[in-house]
């Protein structure tokens, strides 16, 4: 019998090295809250011309609270790195599952990979500005890319450390300059909360602004993701999910607000459409120091590159789940020894990403726009496809279970959150235009929510593949760690859908 590689063991990640802080690290890191004011707000005010943009994160933030009742009850139950793919997977059935999976990789990659355009923008205008390097926005991707290939081998917990000091401290400067912002009005007219007003929401860039606040929270889901490697599964996922939320939204929603008080209402589009990812830092910059304003700028760079970080393990842990399972290849669900981290994930995540980063170059194409925008516009239509599939999988799957969870947990929240998460996806499809700022009549505006629905007949169609000529690797589909040990059982008491 052949013997393990010596640098691998299949099946489990390391256990029990993440608390409910470490958890809220990372994924408040990759929501990454300068990254969401400074690029995520201003470009979404930039492209889309809608000035209700704060209100559209505090309503997202509502409609997200309501989505994790019952993602965290189905946490308590199912502990699983797969998350998502394994949520849908235990509510809706394997075929439903893996295309599920299929949705995960491609939005989750679109988020990271699309991060690079913006941080090798940002991080080479700075160099150029400030010390006269004229470098380009894609040598400085590439070469946060190797770190990231370098850091995702490493011990989870020490990756949390890292994000833990960039986290605490791109928060207080995000403060320091909201509250610099509110003090001092545009010609100090008093503030101004009319991009807080219902109507400057609701119209025909609705489901474009709607869309922008969820890319702002994309990562908040991912506390399920690291769940076989906290300390307490049951009490650390349900608390951070909730921590997570409640900090992304107000924090989003008070910044973006901010600016338009700094700028004024009716100037905020134009001045984001002026000035881009630097409209903030020059908003602050006549009122503080010069020495505030670099290390916000750097607290930005440094933001960014957390929520790479993140995505990245994010997506390495995906892969480890469908590897596991044996539904992808089972080399990615092998982990490092020494460190217990997806090692074959995590390299076939950095291997795409310099793949596509190359196809833009050899494009031309604009960094801020067609790689940032585009892509993590994209991967929040996925991460709604999924939430709003998983709130369906949540209905499901305590319908069919023997539980004490109460009827608001398991029923009356998921129901409401499909139909709110529901009702947010048909409009952002229907507006998918005015999100990309092309012409209605671009192809571009089906095309990428229609790769979805190419990415989900893949997985189904791979699925029932799987059921006729592997039906030991059907089975295990969704079981995770049991997957090796139980091929033809699940963890529930009642028989999953098939």
């Amino acid at each position: 019998m052949p013997r393990p590689h010596p640098d691998t063991v299949s099946a489990v990640l390391a256990r029990g090295r993440l608390g409910i802080p470490a958890v809220v690290f990372f994924v408040v890191a990759a929501a990454a809250p300068l990254t969401a004011v400074a690029g995520g707000a201003t470009t979404g005010y930039a492209v889309t011309g809608v000035l209700g943009i704060p209100l559209a994160y505090l309503v997202v933030a509502g409609v997200l609270a309501l989505f994790a009742v019952g993602y965290v009850a189905m946490s308590r139950r199912i502990v699983n790195a797969g998350a998502f793919y394994t949520y849908v997977t235990r509510g809706l059935g394997r075929p439903a599952g893996v295309a599920a999976a299929i949705v995960a990789l491609l939005a989750y990659n679109a988020m990271q990979i699309g991060l690079y355009g913006v941080f090798g923008a940002v991080l080479s205008g700075f160099l150029n500005d400030r010390f006269g390097m004229n470098t380009t926005w894609w040598l400085c991707a590439v070469i946060a890319c190797a770190v990231i290939a370098v850091l995702g081998l490493l011990r989870i917990d020490l990756n949390g450390k890292v994000l833990a000091v960039l986290l605490v401290a791109e928060c207080i400067i995000a403060l320091v300059y909201d509250a610099v912002m509110v003090a001092r009005p545009v010609n100090d007219l008093g503030v101004s909360f009319d991009t807080l007003a219902p109507g400057n929401l609701i119209g025909p860039g609705l489901g474009a602004a709607l869309v922008t606040g969820i890319a702002g929270f994309v990562g908040f889901e991912g506390t399920t993701v690291f769940a076989e490697e906290t300390k307490d599964p049951q009490r650390t996922v349900p608390r951070a999910t909730y921590i997570a939320v409640a900090v992304t939204g107000l924090l989003y929603g008070l910044s973006a607000w901010a600016m338009s008080v700094a700028t004024g209402p009716d100037q905020i589009v134009a001045a984001a459409q002026t000035e881009g990812t630097d409209l903030i830092f020059n908003l602050v910059s006549p009122h503080l120091t010069s020495s505030l304003v670099t290390l916000g700028r750097w607290l930005f760079i440094t933001s960014l590159f957390a929520a790479l970080l993140s995505f990245h393990h994010t997506v390495a842990r995906y892969a480890f789940a469908l590897g596991r399972e044996r539904v992808l290849p089972s080399v990615l669900g092998r982990t490092s020894r020494r460190t217990g981290a997806p090692k074959a994930g995590s390299i076939l995540q950095s291997v795409l990403a310099v793949a596509v980063l190359t196809g833009y170059v050899l494009a031309d194409a604009d960094p801020i726009v067609h790689l940032f925008f585009w892509l993590t516009s994209l991967g929040a239509l996925g991460v709604l496809i999924l939430m709003t599939a998983t709130s369906v999988a949540v209905v499901s799957y305590f319908t069919r279970i023997a539980h004490h969870d109460g009827r608001w947990r398991t029923a009356v929240a998921p129901v409401l959150s499909a139909l709110a998460l529901g009702a947010i996806l048909v409009v952002t499809v229907e507006q998918f235009d005015a999100l990309l700022g092309v012409d209605p009549t671009s192809p571009l505006r089906w095309m990428f929510p229609a790769s979805y629905a190419v990415a989900a007949a893949t997985g189904l169609a791979w699925a029932f593949t799987l059921r006729a000529a592997r039906p030991d690797v059907y089975q295990t589909i969704g079981l995770g760690a049991d997957s090796a040990t139980a091929p033809l059982r699940t963890p529930d008491s009642v028989r999953q859908p098939a």
